[in-house]
């Protein structure tokens, strides 16, 4: 058996990428193109790899010899990337990395959202979000600063959960009105009760602290009935960032998303009340169960004034989220030009009212 596993051309022995559009292996030098199931199938003779996806299952020695892990030089960040994958800057911070070693250990991902929208989508994307920003510093709109963009697999943990929600409010009803010469008030309060069950599936967690959780929740959702069970080569061409929040830790986020989810639905149809004000909330999580996936994002780090901004796109859906910092000089210009024409506009209205 071979030391390194890598994912030849069937037709002239090069190294295929997974395109994102084709949702195939294709190769780089003569275009063939061959599915991921069928590239296993031709060559599950000659490597012995068995390719499953079961809950809690750990990487293989085959398979995780394929593998790299590449550590950033400043934010300390660890990716990981098949053989094949070129590496020279952090998709997280933008810095140096290099390759640290052999990948081991770590649990395998139970299933993986495969990219479905390239990098030249990704820059298109980009392109629209700094569309009619007025204040927006020049060095964003400049060609060089898109091409940082990179393809990462973040890994999330998903988590399904059968909940029991007993929720109570203080309300009050207000009815005024008048007769003759009086204004009438009248004031009626209520404890409301509301309570039930509710069922949440694949409710992510982003298992990675160099994340943002806000940035990521911001690009969801994902359409997890594309999910497929995970296989190597998906991450062919790509970078896969390496968990370091394990499930048990994801635990008090993803209850307090649950926690607000259902208080949220159980104040709905109080519409009727003047004002509500939550007494008491009492969530029950009935059951839970989680597992391991990888979600495709398209990451972009750009700097300016010595700040760094990080922008991320959904690889699936493309939704593209971000902070943009605003040119202070320009926007006190405009404030400024702004003043002064309506200034004129009051004066001239000024000595028109005093002729007339």
């Amino acid at each position: 058996m071979s030391d390194v596993m890598e994912y030849k051309c069937p037709a002239c022995g090069g190294a295929m990428e997974f395109d994102s559009k084709a949702q195939e292996l294709k190769c780089p030098y003569c275009d063939t193109q061959i599915s991921v199931e069928e590239w296993e199938r031709q060559n599950a003779e000659t490597d012995g790899a068995q390719w499953t996806a079961v809950g809690g299952e750990t990487w293989s020695q085959d398979e995780a010899q394929d593998m790299k892990v590449y550590v950033c030089q400043s934010c300390g960040g660890e990716i990981v990337a098949d053989q094949t994958t070129g590496a020279s800057s952090c998709p997280f911070c933008g810095n140096k990395i290099v390759v640290k070693g052999q990948f081991s250990g770590d649990l395998k991902p139970d299933r993986i959202i495969p990219f479905k929208l390239d990098k030249k989508a990704a820059k298109e994307a980009y392109k629209n979000h700094l569309k009619g920003k007025s204040f927006l510093p020049s060095v964003f709109a400049r060609e060089n600063h898109i091409d940082e963009i990179k393809g990462v697999y973040v890994p999330f943990w998903l988590f399904d959960s059968k909940i029991h929600a007993d929720v109570s409010y203080k309300a009050e009803k207000i009815r005024m009105w008048e007769q003759g010469d009086m204004e009438y008030t009248e004031r009626k309060s209520y404890d409301v009760r509301r309570g039930g069950n509710m069922a949440f599936s694949h409710l992510p967690v982003d298992g990675s602290l160099k994340m943002d959780n806000t940035l990521m929740e911001s690009i969801e959702p994902f359409d997890f009935a594309e999910a497929v069970p995970f296989q190597n080569a998906y991450l062919a061409g790509y970078y896969a960032d390496r968990y370091d929040v394990e499930a048990k830790d994801s635990q008090e986020r993803v209850t307090q998303r649950i926690r607000n989810s259902a208080e949220s639905a159980m104040h709905q149809e109080l519409e009727k009340y003047t004002y509500v004000n939550m007494d008491h909330s009492d969530i029950h999580i009935l059951n839970a169960e989680y597992m391991y996936v990888l979600y495709p994002v398209w990451l972009l780090n750009t700097t300016w004034n010595g700040e760094k901004y990080v922008f991320a796109m959904n690889g699936q859906t493309g939704k593209m989220v971000g902070d943009l910092p605003a040119d202070k000089q320009a926007f006190w210009k405009y404030v400024l030009s702004r003043g002064v024409a309506i200034g004129a506009v009051l004066y001239g209205l000024m000595w028109l009212l005093m002729l007339l």
